[in-house]
């Protein structure tokens, strides 16, 4: 009787076990999908966005996305950025096929050799992206700036010890430090899904200025796209080793909704962000920004403007005309400490598209920075009676007022 119940109780055990690590591959198989779909997007959004505007010389659409874009005269700097591009795509699509299992039984060699380029080219975007922090500038603060050079420190240590173990042929703590090296190189990828999830979730920005790309959440994101997703794959490690049916359940289950959280960030970037850069790229219209730029460094704002108008009139199909043009010359123009001509081109875009919130919006920050506080005020407030969602006017106003 006592031996037909221990086995009963083993073989219940057994069967507990077994379920345990089917859920916990399962969920495993999961993240990794979610993260293929996601990487393969980005990768193919930063190639297409950065390369197809390079061809037709449209580099002015890159300060909409990176600090300071691209700067005329500045070798380094846009050395730099086409580096840590160049190396964002390679990076990507390299780790993507170092998890695959497969790839590392059946082609070895090909492993290996795609493993080298995959090091050395995260040790590049580390230094690419240190270089554009510290050297040519960046958004956000000091707190965030050093969250974000902590990172490219565990990217190079990652990719060193991951060599390291490979070269000793300790094979297991090498996948081990491989996996780090992953979690962490993709963080550019959890931040964006956490940040534009959130948006969603809240509406519009939560937490920090947009204007100024500050605050609390932002700097608890620079320091989480990595801290966390490092924890979860350490918890993930221990559980494999020592976790009992309990823990491969619990661990399966936070994983499985950590995944879902994820699915829901990389499409909501998806949308926001990436469909919509992906358009512009294949978009074979001439930039009228880049354009009015050319002729505001030559001949002067005004004209400019009047280039704008018969170019809208002679040539509406030649020229891309969207709202977002102007709106990255007028910002390049206010970095560029050229308030008048910043006003007179949001002039322009309100001119173009009444109806945009987004467009008062930023003719209103071009006159708080110009200190014109009533022209300021106007502006932010027919931004807010167009979009009462948009939390950026409440804010500048609350701030314009209290001063």
């Amino acid at each position: 009787m006592s031996t037909t119940m221990s086995t009963s109780v083993f073989t219940s055990r057994f069967e507990l076990n077994s379920i345990a690590d089917i859920a916990l591959k399962a969920a495993v198989r999961f993240w990794f999908g979610v993260m293929v779909i996601g990487q393969l997007i980005f990768a193919f959004t930063v190639a297409s966005f950065y390369g197809m505007t390079a061809a037709r010389g449209d580099l002015l659409a890159w300060r909409k996305s990176i600090t300071h874009g691209y700067i005329p005269g500045d070798t380094m700097g846009n050395l730099a950025i086409v580096v840590h591009l160049t190396s964002a795509v390679i990076v990507i699509l390299a780790g993507l096929i170092q998890l695959i299992p497969q790839v590392r039984e059946r082609a070895p060699a090909f492993h290996r050799w795609n493993g080298r380029i995959y090091v050395v080219t995260a040790f590049t975007i580390s230094l690419a992206g240190l270089y554009m922090t510290w050297i040519r500038g960046s958004v956000g603060d000091l707190v965030q700036h050093l969250g974000s050079s902590l990172m490219a420190v565990l990217i190079m240590l990652c990719a060193v010890m991951a060599l390291r173990y490979a070269l000793a042929r300790d094979f297991k703590t090498h996948r081990r430090w491989a996996l780090r090296l992953y979690i962490v190189v993709s963080a550019s990828l959890f931040i964006r899904a956490g940040l534009f999830l959130s948006l969603l979730l809240n509406h519009g920005p939560f937490g920090f200025d947009p204007a100024t790309f500050s605050g609390p959440f932002l700097t608890f994101m620079i320091f989480a796209q990595y801290l966390v997703p490092l924890a979860v794959l350490e918890i993930y490690l221990r559980t494999q080793d020592r976790g009992g049916a309990a823990g491969r359940f619990a661990m399966a289950t936070g994983l499985f909704v950590l995944t879902v959280g994820l699915g829901a960030g990389i499409f909501a970037v998806t949308m926001g962000a990436w469909l919509p850069s992906i358009k512009r790229a294949y978009d074979q219209r001439k930039s009228i920004a880049e354009t009015l730029s050319a002729t505001i460094a030559s001949s002067g704002i005004d004209d400019a403007t009047k280039q704008y108008r018969d170019f809208k009139i002679a040539a509406p199909a030649t020229y891309n005309f969207d709202e977002d043009e102007l709106n990255t010359l007028g910002y390049q123009l206010i970095q560029l400490k050229k308030l008048a001509e910043a006003i007179r081109i949001f002039q322009l875009n309100v001119e173009a598209y009444p109806q945009s919130s987004n467009v008062y919006d930023s003719l209103g920050e071009a006159y708080m920075d110009d200190g014109k506080k009533s022209e300021a005020i106007a502006n932010y407030r027919r931004s807010l009676a167009i979009n009462p969602k948009n939390r950026n006017a409440v804010g500048m106003l609350q701030k314009l007022n209290s001063q």
